[in-house]
């Protein structure tokens, strides 16, 4: 598959779905608290995309039965909800999602939430995994090589002393979920620079953060991807357009809005 370069129309219809999701994410964000389980924040996540006019796009995908992920702790991605995994004070809890609406064009994002009071070191697992994003953000144009979006996140990491996943990373978006082209998660010299990046281009960028080592285990149940060490992990993903002059973020939530913000207080 080629890297799928998307017109003016479609550019505007990524804004719609990914403004659809980041609306979902902040009502969302409302619900989880102690005492509710995995199964319970799915289905409010589905209630809330299909109040946007928009389908789970992970509901079904190559037999994925849940309509978001919902990963806890040492969990990092595709964890499966189900109704007795009861959230617990202190856990962290990330919530990756997908979404369709009529124009075909889709959305892929992901928060790691904290429930209730949560640990030092699960604050800045957490803090860690969105500075990643935002340090690859602020040198989004056109004309960059693609790994240098992954040496941006390798150098927040590598400051936390935190570890990266290998096996998984982040991807072009469009009309199919997953379009080229792929995005390390880690970077070393062995994978190169890559393509450059070019106006028109929808990058989800979605570092994965591990407080231990970087080796993950997939359970028996064919999904449910963990730390091999079974500390904790945390994920966090937005959809980015490129555009002539830098770059758009479209999954945009009151998280979103606040890195913005930050950003733009440090000019």
């Amino acid at each position: 598959m080629a890297i799928i370069i998307k017109s003016k129309k479609e550019m505007d219809d990524l804004i719609e779905v990914g403004q659809k999701l980041g609306r979902v994410f902040d009502r969302l964000s409302l619900e989880i608290r102690p005492g509710r389980s995995t199964f319970e924040i799915s289905h409010l996540a589905e209630k809330f995309l299909r109040e946007e006019g928009c389908k789970p796009t992970f509901k079904g995908y190559d037999g994925f039965p849940g309509a978001v992920c919902t990963s806890v702790n040492e969990t990092l991605i595709h964890g499966i909800p189900h109704k007795d995994h009861i959230l617990k004070e202190g856990d962290i809890l990330s919530v990756d999602m997908g979404n369709v609406d009529d124009t075909s064009m889709q959305g892929d994002a992901c928060r790691t939430f904290a429930v209730g009071n949560i640990s030092a070191e699960a604050q800045e697992l957490i803090r860690c995994s969105e500075e990643c994003f935002y340090e690859a953000y602020k040198i989004l144009r056109p004309g960059i090589h693609l790994n240098e979006i992954s040496m941006a996140i390798q150098r927040v990491a590598d400051r936390y002393h935190f570890s990266l996943v290998k096996e998984y990373g982040g991807h072009g978006l469009g009309r199919e979920m997953h379009e080229d082209p792929f995005i390390y998660n880690y970077y070393d010299s062995t994978l190169g620079l890559g393509p450059f990046l070019r106006e028109g281009m929808c990058l989800a960028i979605e570092p994965m953060v591990l407080a231990g080592s970087n080796k993950v285990v997939t359970l028996k149940d064919g999904w449910t991807v963990q730390s091999a060490d079974r500390r904790l992990t945390a994920h966090y993903e937005n959809d980015v357009l490129i555009t002539k002059t830098g770059a758009l973020i479209t999954s945009v939530d009151s998280n979103v809005r606040r890195h913005l913000s930050e950003l733009e207080n440090q000019k």
